[in-house]
């Protein structure tokens, strides 16, 4: 008898648990069963191993093979386990040296002639690896994947044959070397500058962009809310690699699967209104993540918001408090995290016009009333800053004017982000009830201003505080250390559908 043991992971949300894969040669009839809980993908590699082992030029061995995957309570899905299954055997059968295994990690699907075909969820799986110290062994089309980590041992394979003579020291595979193009990944196509006019729309995305702010636009359609929204990434500071390396494993181990090239650029998700509560946050049968989770870090776009049926909205409604989302299905559970920022855009009545415009919108206030209602107040009461993007006149927009950049404005936004950081450790959108109290304090005559605001627009306690990170933000932008009513002032005026109910 005959065991040898290799080791590789299996994906479970954005971790990436190990997995010993147990292989034993016993005496008694030619046979080759697979245990430790594979799905169907798993259990079809042993025809795919054994045909990439023979056509590799191994030999197949004439006994009874028994893989466990171990622990069996982790589910084992996808391709991934075809490498160390084959590794195994050939171990296990003296065609390569077991003592190299403990070294390594193994993934990768293998094709009939043995060729390494890439898979998917591959960065977490790179990132665990390299923690624990061990090299990896994987598809050299995984490899841009996995090199986006510092100092990871990775050494990209095209062949079976290229591994084993590897572990037995014929022919070294060369490690990856990273070749990173900071500049071109961090450039962004678009610029604030391209948009014309609407000096309070871009105000009011600047404040958004240094507190972290969720921010809702009502327009007609045609004022610039799109452009906007698709700029505030352009604006915002940019990310840590600890950021861009938990942003990157969301897209890794999803349906849309992963960029190299973009990996460190804020992401910008825009589904249409017609996606389903699901689609948002995440499930299905094997709990991926939602738009939500792959906005991580970056900007959720809803356009069109009230055509967003209302339950799909109301499911935002814990993510946009926590930043996280945990989806809890009969057979597993997954935790992902969603700290995103949201920007939506919506028009002002049914028609899509100007409501102010009465020659040409033809809707009745109780008609207006009820379209705004689509949207619930506990959904509106943690938007931060609700703007109104009025048309913009043909004079303005045909006029010459050299607009800030989005270089320029970035740089009073990182100035604000440095500013909490000093002070709270985190953005002003992050404050608790006790963060607000000990950071955003206010004068007596301020807090009279604020009590009277509250009791016109009967305003929840969830919305004053809003106000207040809103106005803590206007004063960082403002280098100022304490609010002042300039500060409160502007920031009560950004809740137009307060001013609407």
């Amino acid at each position: 008898m005959s065991l040898a043991v290799a080791y590789t992971r299996t994906n479970d949300g954005i971790n990436a648990p190990q997995v010993s894969v147990e292989v034993d040669l016993s005496h008694g009839l030619p046979g080759f069963s697979i245990v430790g809980l594979p799905e169907a993908a798993v259990r079809e590699s042993k025809d795919r191993v054994r045909s990439a082992i023979i056509n590799s030029g191994f030999d197949f061995p004439n006994n009874r093979i028994t893989v466990n995957l171990a622990p069996a309570d982790h589910p084992k899905q996808g391709g991934r386990f075809d490498l160390p299954i084959a590794i195994g055997i050939l171990a296990a059968s003296r065609q390569i040296e077991q003592a190299a295994l403990d070294q390594y990690e193994f993934i990768g699907e293998l094709a009939l002639g043995g060729e390494l075909r890439s898979v998917k969820a591959v960065l977490p799986t790179a990132f665990a690896a390299h923690h624990t110290g061990r090299a990896i062994l994987l598809p050299k089309a995984n490899a841009d994947e996995a090199g986006i980590i510092e100092n990871a041992l990775i050494f990209p394979c095209e062949h079976l044959k290229e591994v084993a003579a590897h572990l037995n020291h014929q022919q070294r595979i060369d490690y990856y070397e990273r070749q990173s193009n900071a500049a071109e990944a961090s450039r962004y196509d678009v610029d604030l500058s391209d948009v014309k006019g609407q000096f309070q729309a871009k105000r009011a995305l600047e404040i958004a962009a240094a507190g972290g702010h969720h921010l809702l636009m009502v327009g007609p359609p045609g004022t610039g809310k799109t452009m906007l929204a698709s700029r505030l990434s352009t604006i915002l500071p940019e990310m840590t690699e600890q950021e861009a390396l938990e942003s990157a494993s969301i897209a890794s181990v999803s349906h849309q699967g992963f960029d190299p090239v973009a990996w460190s650029k804020r992401p910008f998700r825009e589904p249409h209104h017609t996606a389903s509560a699901v689609a948002l946050v995440g499930g299905g049968a094997k709990v991926m993540p939602g738009e939500i989770s792959l906005a991580h870090n970056g900007v959720l776009f809803l356009d069109e918001l009230t055509e967003f049926k209302g339950p799909v909205l109301d499911v935002l409604r814990e993510p946009l408090e926590t930043g996280r989302i945990v989806l809890s299905r009969a057979a597993r559970q997954a935790d992902y995290p969603a700290q995103f920022q949201l920007v939506a855009a919506m028009n002002p009545c049914p028609q899509g016009l100007d409501c102010d415009q009465k020659e040409r919108c033809q809707c009745t206030l109780e008609q207006q009333r009820r379209y705004r209602q689509r949207l619930s107040a506990p959904f509106l009461d943690r938007i931060d800053i609700q703007i109104d993007v009025p048309r913009m006149a043909h004079a303005d927009l045909t006029r010459s004017e050299k607009a800030e950049t989005s270089e320029q404005v970035r740089e009073r936004v990182c100035a604000a982000r440095e500013r909490q950081q000093a002070r709270q450790q985190q953005p002003n959108h992050l404050l608790n009830a006790k963060g607000v109290e000990a950071h955003c304090g206010l004068s007596k005559a301020d807090d009279a201003l604020l009590g009277q605001v509250l009791e016109s627009f009967k305003l929840s306690a969830r919305a004053c505080h809003r106000i207040l990170k809103v106005a803590r933000t206007i004063a960082d932008l403002d280098l100022s250390d304490k609010i002042k009513t300039a500060h409160l002032s502007e920031a009560v005026s950004y809740r137009a559908m307060d001013r609407q109910q």
